[in-house]
């Protein structure tokens, strides 16, 4: 079960604010638009070569900006299917989840993508939202029923066991038996 406020475990599960989120969007919205601006820079060198002519692809009104908007999809709902995360995430430690905890479906996360422009559009009315929920749900979190938490305290908790009376020990290598090839 999902929880807004931290314990002596840190913020592991806890429903990220506002700021953090707002964070990893920035990140994301950098990374997306370079990774976009490097691959129309490559495909128009290539369309040159191909063409034997000058090629510029912002020129175009329909495939450029249709492209763009394909690759923001893509961006932001596969890593979010596969891993529950995007770059931006997973650079301030934030994970999306299902509002139970369970993990984030690939039906979620398209759900979750296509919302995201709502967001932007009401951006005051889901910022508003995430500041004055308790779960810190923004638009697009409602309508496909997923939740932000932070998701980077596993390797504190791991430090932690680690660490006997303040000093670091490394822990006990597993002995596995000796297996012959023949």
């Amino acid at each position: 079960m999902l929880s807004r406020e931290p314990d002596a475990t840190g913020l592991q599960g806890h429903y990220a604010n506002i700021a953090t989120r707002s964070v990893a969007f920035v990140i994301d919205v950098v990374t997306l638009a370079t990774i976009f601006a490097i691959g129309s820079s490559v495909a128009e060198r290539i369309l040159a070569l191909v063409q034997g002519r000058t090629v510029s692809l912002p020129d175009s009104r329909l495939a450029y900006p249709f492209a763009g908007i394909v690759w923001a999809f893509v961006y932001f709902a596969y890593p979010l299917a596969v891993s529950g995360r995007t770059f931006g995430m997973a650079v301030v430690g934030l994970r999306a989840v299902r509002v139970d905890g369970s993990d984030l479906n690939a039906g979620r996360a398209v759900v979750r993508t296509l919302a995201l422009p709502l967001t932007l559009v009401f951006l005051a009315v889901s910022a508003l939202l995430v500041v004055l929920r308790r779960d810190h749900r923004a638009l697009h979190d409602l309508i496909a029923g997923s939740a932000v938490v932070y998701a980077w305290n596993a390797r504190v908790a791991h430090l932690r066991f680690l660490m006997r009376n303040g000093q670091v020990s490394a822990p006990e290598p597993e002995l596995k038996p000796a297996t012959q090839t023949v």
